[in-house]
């Protein structure tokens, strides 16, 4: 009998983490052990129970999926995330692998591809749909467009190119560091860098940042 992991399922709407939940217990290898309707309850119940698996949706109320991702890696790094949405765009996927997500797959995939992917995740390792890596491999082709970029991003770029930590950025702008890094991983997805030296970098290059 194979070893049992223990998932919780995020999602703002009902009928998904029923529908989910009836799926998944079909297969005694999986067990709920909780369900969150937002991203601030998905942390908290990582935080009590300690899944393996978290299937997270990205767009859900008070704290969205990328940010509980963002804030479950850090706190929680043996607990792996696995997107489960009807986004699919560039950005969405990028910026969720730039959050940690061990994986992204489409709320119609079928069954048995999220049964895998849910195994693999447990076992710390990543599958994506070919569509998505396909869409993913593309997407970091792709030469950078920085006009892009919002005021604020370009705002917390500036700081960064400074040498300000997340903490110190959010105290001069008024937000949480939770929220400059969801503001850092748009950056690189934009940018198609994975780091704070390469953004800064392509920045200065195409004349976003003028560093005096």
């Amino acid at each position: 009998m194979p070893e049992s992991i223990r998932i919780l399922i995020a999602d703002d709407h009902p009928v998904v983490r029923t529908g989910l939940q009836g799926m998944l217990a079909k297969h005694e290898e999986f067990v709920i052990i909780g369900e969150a309707e937002n991203g601030e309850q998905a942390l908290r119940l990582t935080s009590e129970r300690r899944p393996d698996v978290v299937l997270m949706d990205l767009r859900m109320p008070l704290m969205d999926g990328l940010q509980a991702t963002i804030q479950i890696r850090q706190q929680y790094p043996s607990v792996q995330i696995l997107i489960l949405t009807t986004y699919d765009s560039d950005r969405d996927i990028v910026s969720a692998i730039h959050a940690g997500a061990i994986g992204y797959l489409l709320k119609d995939a079928p069954r048995e591809e999220l049964y895998q992917a849910i195994r693999a995740a447990a076992k710390g390792k990543s599958i994506l749909n070919p569509d998505i890596a396909a869409r993913l491999m593309e997407h970091m082709r792709k030469p950078a467009n920085v006009d892009q970029l919002s005021e604020r991003e370009i705002e917390i770029l500036h700081r960064v190119s400074e040498g300000m930590t997340n903490k110190q950025i959010g105290g001069q702008l008024h937000i949480s560091e939770a929220t400059v890094k969801t503001h850092l991983i748009h950056i690189f997805a934009k940018l198609n860098v994975s780091d704070r030296a390469a953004a800064v970098r392509i920045a200065i290059e195409r004349g976003i940042l003028q560093i005096k």
